[in-house]
């Protein structure tokens, strides 16, 4: 695929991230997740005594955002791997304590529009790998599951209330051929659900596949906990997430560092050992403005959430 700067992911809630990080000059910061450098250019250049580390599994995005990188100043290191290493990984460079860490978990643009079978508005081959080196894909997920684990996938990851009639039909429909398009696996979910419903639902059976192949959410849960071991006193964790699930993960690990235990709430003599390390920057989550919406419709569904370590 040749990317053109016309076809450039554009970052989701760039100014609110950029002023809740606080950067200094000397920051140690991690993007986990690159892209196509949107978030790291302008924190690079707000760091040109620090350094920065980021995080991505795709080839394309890592070429295209270390020439982009590159052109502001050196002091970067790309790292070709899924965020849930980023301890070790860090660990492996020296780098033990950090300033800031960013995760953007939303998918790019350019992925949107290549041809690896992440959106239902193209026929294309059904793919979904974020890194291409990876062998299983969303082909192995509609072709190879049993219905339980489609109907499993379907409704935790995509929320759907048609799980069991559209893991039926797929069940069905690959008896007799295999399926290998985006444009089959939309038929047969439209064949299984009413029509004329407010919300596409291909929408959510993408986004379950997609989470299933690419093993989002359990990628989440672990680089949070490595992220909290990370951030240094002062330093602060931010999250951008897209949809119910990621958000529910990023609040409750957030809540659960941030509060005081229920058992010693209220006591007035609590040992400052028990009182949390963290503090939320923002209760409620911060949300695109209007101008943003009106640029950038795919920004529509983002949340930012902001923790502080304190001590």
């Amino acid at each position: 695929m040749v990317i053109k700067v016309d076809d450039l992911h554009i970052p989701v809630l760039l100014d609110e991230v950029i002023d809740n990080m606080n950067l200094k000059s000397n920051d140690i910061v991690v993007d986990c997740t690159l892209g196509f450098g949107g978030h790291s250019s302008r924190i690079l250049s707000k760091i040109n005594k620090g350094h920065l580390y980021a995080f991505d599994q795709d080839d394309e995005a890592i070429k295209y955002s270390d020439n982009r990188l590159n052109k502001i100043c050196s002091n970067y290191t790309i790292i070709k791997s899924n965020f849930d290493n980023i301890k070790e990984e860090l660990n492996k460079l020296g780098v033990n304590k950090v300033n800031c860490i960013l995760f953007d978990l939303g998918v790019s643009s350019v992925q949107l529009d290549s041809d690896r079978g992440f959106t239902y508005m193209r026929n294309e081959k059904l793919d979904m790998r974020m890194d291409k080196e990876q062998k299983f894909s969303a082909i192995d997920v509609v072709n190879t599951y049993s219905y339980n684990d489609l109907v499993r996938i379907f409704f935790e990851y995509g929320e759907s209330n048609f799980s069991k009639s559209i893991a039926k039909n797929i069940v069905k429909y690959r008896e007799h051929k295999k399926i290998e398009y985006t444009s089959e696996l939309v038929d047969i979910i439209n064949s299984s659900t009413p029509k004329l419903l407010k919300k596409n639902p291909s929408k959510q059976i993408f986004q379950a596949i997609r989470i299933e192949v690419n093993h989002e959410l359990d990628s989440l849960d672990k680089a949070l906990d490595q992220a909290f071991d990370l951030i240094d006193v002062g330093g602060r964790i931010l999250v951008i997430s897209f949809h119910s699930l990621e958000d529910r993960i990023v609040k409750t690990k957030f809540n659960l560092k941030s509060n005081v235990d229920f058992i010693i709430k209220g006591n007035p003599n609590i040992d400052s050992s028990m009182l949390p390390k963290f503090r939320l920057v923002n209760k409620k989550p911060i949300v695109p403005s209007a101008l943003e919406l009106e640029k950038n419709s795919r920004s529509m569904s983002s949340k930012l959430r902001i923790i502080e370590r304190i001590r």
